[in-house]
């Protein structure tokens, strides 16, 4: 299994304008080829009296599925363009739509590759790409007088805590990557003489 991916969690859009010609790039996180689908119908519907509306996806971490069209632009203009942004950054789960409305010069293949690629990615940086890091979530069950020492390492370890509970005995909900568990499950075990109870509570992307 994968470790870590890179995606996008928020939507992004930008523009520009090549002689007289609009695109208008959609950057929108999306989690199957039917969202996909749906985002790029809904963009048509919004921008109807648009000449052309380019798309690429990529779908899943793993066995990525991946999309593109020219909707109309000269073959390998558009479509192929937009997808190579999104692969270039190793993006998945994301849909990039870009919609021109034609300013009445044609750009000639040079120009609409150039004028896609851009504002592809314009959108995409207005979205900003998130590392999605595989993580053991975990809960450490400790008494007060080891609860500092715990909560030490896992600040110093730049670890992720979810909730924190204090009752009869303080228990951290914590977010440990996989490739540095059995570090710091060691740390947690001699720091506190084995007396803390380490639970794995499954895996997650986060």
């Amino acid at each position: 299994m994968i470790e870590a991916y890179n995606t996008i969690v928020n939507s992004g859009q930008d523009e520009i304008v090549e002689k007289k010609s609009r695109f208008i790039g959609y950057a929108v996180p999306v989690k199957s080829e039917e969202e996909a689908y749906a985002l790029i119908e809904s963009i048509k519907k919004k921008h109807y009296d648009a000449r052309h509306h380019c798309f690429a996806f990529a779908i899943g971490n793993e066995n990525t599925l991946y999309r593109f069209s020219d909707d109309g632009e000269p073959q390998g203009t558009a479509g192929k363009p937009i997808l190579e942004v999104i692969t270039g950054q190793n993006v998945v789960d994301i849909c990039i739509v870009v919609t021109r409305y034609f300013g009445g010069t044609l750009l000639g293949t040079g120009g609409l590759v150039r004028a896609y690629t851009e504002a592809a990615k314009l959108a995409l940086d207005d979205a900003g790409i998130k590392t999605m890091e595989l993580v053991k979530v975990v809960k450490i069950t400790t008494s007060y007088n080891d609860s500092g020492k715990i909560q030490y390492l896992l600040n110093s370890n730049n670890i992720h805590v979810e909730n924190t509970e204090y009752t009869s005995v303080v228990v951290f909900e914590a977010y440990i990557p996989v490739n540095s568990y059995g570090y710091m499950e060691k740390q947690i075990i001699e720091a506190t003489s084995a007396r803390a109870v380490i639970e794995q509570m499954g895996d997650k992307f986060c």
